[in-house]
């Protein structure tokens, strides 16, 4: 059996486990279909505990929870201990009326309020997300792309990118589409730069 040594002269038996003698460097992982959208302003899914010390280095002040659930404990106790601000839009009992389908609370109402969220420069570091980071927020997104001037191919495109392999919503890419920008209120002196 042939030993090696190391710079001691002091044998190395290799079925003998290494002993770490540093402190292993934490990891950094992004959540779950995590972009960024513009400056301080980013996309995903829901963040889990292994990503957030990824979200650390983000300095988040605000959340926006799309889901029409609620998000992990895990996730929202690391938004209690870190001050963030987790804006719960698209949470089904905070609608007061019935004609909303009960597994999805992705409407016209939902996106306004989230637009209005984004649309205030003082919530920014912000993080917009639902539990897979695709439909409801590649909508609230593609809604943010009409707000800022962009043409519908261009908007579709990235959606679908994010969707996934199966594909798209048609009716998510029409809810983009038919969505009235001129609905969203915004206070002009809140504006972040990329929307001036």
């Amino acid at each position: 059996m042939s030993t090696k040594t190391t710079g001691e002269d002091h044998p190395v038996d290799p079925l003998q486990p290494k002993r770490i003698t540093t402190a292993p460097v934490s990891r950094i992982i992004p959540p779950l279909n995590f972009c960024p959208v513009e400056k301080q302003l980013y996309r995903s899914g829901q963040p889990s505990v292994i990503n957030q010390s990824f979200l650390q280095e983000l300095n988040l002040k605000t959340i926006i929870w799309l889901a029409s659930e609620e998000p992990a404990e895990e996730f929202l106790d690391y938004c209690s201990r870190s001050n963030i601000n987790i804006e719960f839009v698209g949470m089904i009992n905070d609608y007061n009326y019935s004609n909303i389908n009960p597994w999805d609370s992705l409407d016209e109402r939902t996106i306004k309020n989230a637009l209005e969220l984004m649309c205030n420069k003082d919530n920014y570091p912000l993080l917009v997300c639902c539990g897979m980071g695709r439909h409801r927020t590649g909508a609230v997104i593609g809604c943010l792309r009409r707000l800022q001037g962009w043409n519908l191919a261009s908007v579709s495109e990235e959606y679908r990118r994010f969707a996934g392999a199966r594909g798209g919503r048609i009716l998510v890419e029409l809810l983009i589409e038919s969505f009235d920008v001129s609905t969203v209120e915004v206070e002009p002196s809140k504006l972040p730069d990329f929307l001036r």
